[in-house]
């Protein structure tokens, strides 16, 4: 299969192009390398992929709908998983018209380009985020996600609706797949595990609202990348579905954990939390299951083991 990866040298991008090359699948790696966070971290992500035969790496911005036509028109992908986006919450705040013009517009650009080539299948990130303070729990799909607490999720459950359109009025088969709380090897530094692991290593403080009561879902990349490519394997119409690993933990507990692997104690401030934060992230993984045969394997004990290795290797080294 041929299937275009935007964000490819990202986080997740990053681990999902080893893992589709490896089973001989033949990769469009799209990524704009932007300064979010450092770009050479992006491109030492990709290093061991750029001599690939079956990995063609391309730098395109998808606000650049002349290039997105091009380099559809050129590929003809079969697939397409949409990951490049302005992601974390708090980050969004006061710039909603970046994340519009990047989140909404260049998927705008992306689904168009799939609708125009006849794209089999278009498999987009979404966020556990869309779900805002709701109180039902655990959360569910057919929740309607209409209170979202800051522009990011606003901008992702706005393409989740566009693509609800998209297949109604074309018949592009769209699954968004809502990620929870996603850690592991080449995790973003503004991501709680890597703040909290690099703020303990470098004796830094770290801020834990609410006392550090809040509770989040952690999934194990690994896990995560199981749930993408069964999405890409098994067009399904239209779906909203869940991955996260449906335990959630008390973030505490997390930095207790990350304090034992380091041999440090960690310096805390607990704040009261934002309006921007829910208070808990929980995810019914039913649907993901029986659709996907989702069926997540990493403790957080085992999962924090693993990016305590990498951190070592990749940045005290």
């Amino acid at each position: 299969m041929k299937v275009l990866i935007t964000g490819a040298a990202g986080f997740i991008g990053s681990h999902l192009c080893e893992r589709l090359l490896a089973r001989g699948d033949t990769t469009i790696a799209l990524d704009t390398f932007n300064d979010y966070y450092d770009p050479e971290r992006k491109r030492e992500n990709l290093h061991q992929l750029r001599n690939h035969p079956c990995c063609i790496l391309s730098k395109t911005d998808i606000r650049d709908a002349e290039a997105i036509d091009r380099l559809f028109a050129e590929h003809r992908p079969e697939a397409v998983v949409h990951l490049a986006a302005y992601g974390a919450v708090r980050y969004s705040i006061g710039r909603a018209k970046l994340y519009t013009d990047v989140n909404i517009r260049g998927s705008i650009n992306l689904l168009e380009a799939a609708r125009e080539i006849g794209v089999e299948n278009f498999v987009f990130a979404s966020t556990s985020s869309v779900y805002g303070n709701t109180k039902h729990l655990p959360f569910v799909e057919t929740d309607p996600c209409n209170q979202p607490l800051a522009p990011y999720p606003a901008s992702k459950r706005a393409v989740e609706l566009m693509g609800y359109t998209y297949h109604h009025l074309h018949g592009l088969n769209f699954t968004a797949l809502r990620f929870f709380n996603v850690y592991g090897s080449r995790g973003r530094p503004d991501m709680m595990p890597f703040i909290v692991t690099d703020s303990i290593v470098n004796r830094r403080e770290i801020v834990l609202f609410d006392g550090g009561q809040m509770k989040r879902d952690w999934t194990y990349i690994d896990d995560i990348i199981d749930g993408v490519i069964a999405a890409i394997d098994k067009p399904l119409g239209y779906e909203l579905i869940n991955l996260g690993r449906g335990e959630p933990v008390i973030m505490t507990d997390l930095v207790e954990i990350i304090e034992g692997l380091v041999g440090h104690k960690a310096i805390l401030s607990t704040p009261p939390a934002p309006l921007s934060e829910p208070k808990i992230t929980f995810a019914d993984i039913a649907k993901a299951r029986r659709l996907l045969g989702y069926n997540p394997q990493i403790s957080l004990k085992a999962g924090l083991r693993q990016f305590w290795e990498w951190y070592q290797q990749a940045v005290m080294n």
